[in-house]
């Protein structure tokens, strides 16, 4: 049957909301090189604490952050003990003023606050919205909340194993590849299409206690190589063999939970399951429709 994926506000399934990463319009003001934030602290080594580790999708996969000098919570009077500090702040303003979007120039009002703020308190789990269509799996993972994410990252607060297993296993892969938009070829990660469409397994105390054992199997084998960045051990030519090992056995384990016999057949059959899934989540919402017309 012909199946069409609407834009939907929140999940389908029980599951935590995603959102967006941090934006700031700041005209780069705010975000530094590792080389310019250690030559603007060699100048003003007291600012050390207003920087923060700042990552978008390229980052993220390079493993390679930015920092960003965030000042959202810092009083105008620790602010002004800072002569560069205050500088930036300055051309923040000066930037935002000069705009003509009025929710800009509202915001230079304000000019130490960025537009969209998401910063979660505890550990959370980061998907990058563009990420290569070579890879068969978009390498997402946990970051500490000091790290701070740009509006090129989907976050999601208070993420367990479970979750970050189910959602990087194949059939949510096969599931990202069917529907998500696309920039040239690469994969755009979604919050209404991709993720709140997406049909979970149930879940039982079984299923999710596998499902976290080998979430935590994929964590550990990434920790073998620290100084690799995802875009190398998501290669398909160099994917070390433990990790590849660890992506299978939660592929297995995340299909299983949906009652499904492993090995898969193929991805064509996995779509058409989760599918089916969709259609049975929404045939209230279905049934409305067709009643309206």
């Amino acid at each position: 049957p012909k199946v069409i994926i609407k834009a939907r506000s929140r999940p389908i399934c029980d599951v935590p909301e995603i959102g967006i990463g941090n934006q700031p319009i700041d005209d780069g003001n705010y975000l530094f090189t590792y080389d310019e934030m250690n030559d603007f602290l060699s100048k003003e080594p007291g600012a050390k604490e207003f920087f923060h580790p700042w990552y978008g999708s390229q980052e993220f996969i390079d493993r390679k952050p930015r920092y960003c000098l965030y000042l959202g919570h810092t009083s105008p009077s620790e602010i002004k003990q800072f002569p560069l500090v205050m500088e930036r702040v300055k051309q923040v303003r000066a930037f935002r003023l000069g705009s003509r979007r009025q929710s800009t120039l509202k915001l230079a009002d304000s000019p130490t606050q960025f537009q969209t703020t998401n910063i979660p308190v505890s550990q959370f789990l980061v998907i990058p919205e563009t990420s290569s269509e070579n890879r068969k799996y978009i390498p997402i993972g946990f970051m500490q909340p000091d790290a701070l994410c740009s509006n090129a990252i989907r976050i999601l607060p208070n993420a367990t194993l479970y979750h970050f297993g189910v959602l990087t296993s194949s059939a949510h892969m096969a599931w990202m590849r069917t529907v998500a938009g696309r920039l040239e070829m690469r994969y755009r990660y979604s919050k209404d299409i991709v993720y709140n469409n997406f049909p979970w397994p149930e879940q039982n105390e079984e299923s999710v206690a596998r499902i976290e054992k080998t979430a935590q199997s994929i964590l550990d084998a990434r920790a073998n190589y620290p100084d690799r960045s995802y875009a190398d051990l998501y290669d398909p030519l160099f994917m070390p063999p433990d990790l590849r090992k660890a992506h299978i056995a939660n592929d297995k384990a995340v299909w299983e939970a949906y009652g499904k016999a492993w090995p898969l057949d193929d991805e064509p059959t996995c779509v058409a399951h989760l599918m089916h899934l969709y259609q049975q989540l929404t045939a209230d919402e279905t049934h409305k429709e067709k009643k309206n017309k």
